[in-house]
């Protein structure tokens, strides 16, 4: 069974509590755009142009931000089925091979992630079909905007930074785009970690153990204490 992480210093505590805000905000940033949407649109026959997709764009980054803090806290599901019938070095082992694959799947993913990313920052992409081997000429992209988000004046910088000098109508793809390359290298770090946390014997898996069972035995210890 695994065990919930609880972070062990003052630091991981304030990392932790980041990311939980961090989520949370996102959660609470969609909601809301959504209620005001609905509300203008059924109440006013107006809406916010940009709030589509400024909430799908909150839900990437939800997506790539969460993965990353899912690793961390073990909160991803799997079948163990197959590995619930080794003893528990057989558990260790197979909770090793997992996470070397992941890890493996992480930094294809990362190079990918880079890539898509680099020309919309005016940057270059990476030589080599699997893994990096330099850098390549890369078309600039950094000119592309978003459909309808408007451009926020804290992000003027961009244009000569970027963009020649030239004025952003819209908002600058790269900056959505931005949580493909970070949320990725989290999930790189994540892993890594709940590796060393398999070596060390703190944990079996990459993935929640029994969760139905473990969420029936929270429940009815709370009741056991009323």
């Amino acid at each position: 069974m695994q065990q919930k992480y609880i972070p062990r210093s003052g630091f991981a505590r304030a990392v932790d509590t980041v990311e939980r805000s961090v989520i949370a905000l996102i959660l609470g940033l969609m909601t809301l755009i959504t209620f005001v949407n609905v509300v203008l649109r059924y109440g006013f026959n107006t809406s916010l142009i940009w709030g589509l997709e400024v909430v799908l764009i909150l839900f990437a980054w939800l997506v790539l931000f969460g993965i990353s803090y899912a690793f961390k806290i073990t909160a991803h599901l799997g079948v163990d089925a197959l590995i619930s019938v080794f003893p528990s070095r057989g558990k260790r082992v197979m909770g090793l091979i997992s996470a070397a694959l992941c890890l493996l799947y992480a930094v294809f993913l990362l190079k990918g992630a880079w890539d898509y990313w680099a020309p919309f920052a005016a940057l270059d992409q990476t030589s080599g079909r699997w893994f990096p081997t330099g850098f390549s000429a890369t078309r600039d992209r950094a000119f592309y905007v978003t459909d309808q988000v408007p451009m926020p004046g804290i992000f003027r910088w961009l244009e000569g930074l970027i963009n020649q000098g030239e004025a952003y109508e819209k908002l600058p793809r790269v900056i959505p785009y931005t949580i493909l390359p970070i949320g990725v290298l989290l999930m790189l770090f994540r892993i890594a970690q709940v590796t060393l946390r398999i070596i060390r014997g703190e944990q079996d898996s990459l993935i929640v153990s029994h969760e139905a069972e473990e969420a029936v035995e929270e429940a009815a210890a709370r009741n056991a204490e009323v």
